[in-house]
Formats: C-alpha cells, sequence, structure tokens
C-alpha cells in the first residue's frame, strides 16, 4: 500500500480553506496554488505584482526543499494572473530567470480575480522526482 506525505506550510489559509499545499503520490508531487504568503501566514504585498510572484517563488522553493526536489524536476505549471496583458512581460522574464534553462510545460491563464483582495499571482505546480536534480 503507498503511503503519502503532504506539505504544509503551516499557515492559518490552509485550515481556513481546507487544503494541503502539496501532497506526493508515487514520484509525483502535486503542489497547490502557491501564493505570496509570507512565512507567517500574512499577505505583505497587495497590489504589488513583482513582490507577490517574488514571494510565490519562495513558497514554490520551501515545497521543493521539503520533498528534496528541485526547479529541475518540475514537469509543468498553471500560472494565474490578474490583469495579465498588464504583466506578461514581468511574467515571462520571472519565469525564465526562475527556471534558468529548464522549461516545464506551462499554462498561464488571465483571470478577473484570484482568493485574496488584491492578490495578482498564483501558481500550482507538479513535479515527478524520478527526473535528474
Amino acid at each position: 500500500m503507498a503511503t503519502s506525505d503532504v506539505f504544509f506550510h503551516g499557515i492559518p489559509a490552509e485550515s481556513d480553506f481546507g487544503y494541503a499545499q502539496a501532497i506526493r503520490s508515487g514520484d509525483l508531487i502535486h503542489v497547490s496554488g502557491q501564493l505570496a504568503f509570507d512565512e507567517a501566514g500574512g499577505f505583505p504585498h497587495p497590489g504589488d505584482f513583482d513582490a507577490q510572484l517574488r514571494l510565490t517563488h519562495a513558497a514554490m522553493d520551501r515545497v521543493l526543499a521539503h520533498y528534496g526536489a528541485t526547479r529541475d524536476q518540475i514537469v509543468s505549471q498553471t500560472l494565474y494572473v490578474v490583469d495579465l496583458g498588464r504583466h506578461a512581460a514581468a511574467t515571462a522574464e520571472a519565469n525564465l530567470a526562475y527556471f534558468d534553462g529548464h522549461r516545464p510545460a506551462s499554462t498561464v491563464l488571465g483571470v478577473t480575480e484570484l482568493t485574496l483582495p488584491d492578490q495578482l499571482v498564483e501558481i500550482a505546480f507538479v513535479v515527478d522526482t524520478r527526473l535528474p536534480a
């Protein structure tokens, strides 16, 4: 019987919304949409796209670290961006910098709103631990 490895950041939103940040299923790790929560669960940069994207990537890195995984093992991602037309260039630039040559499958969706007021970006992704780290 397979066992699961579930990861939580330990922030109030997890219990408030009833979800895990990530769950391992065999060699795959399915990661919930990461957003710009700080380590205490606060949302310190409402309306600031660049700052939110930096914190979102930091949250992604915390999930990866928990599983001993790397960015090179991310096989797919879905980005949700409010006002995509305005933030498309910054999204692309940050994505290229974050992956530094690695190219996961990617979908970017422009949305009208996300969960929190003034939240501008959220990124969900899948990791395959069979890939080289």
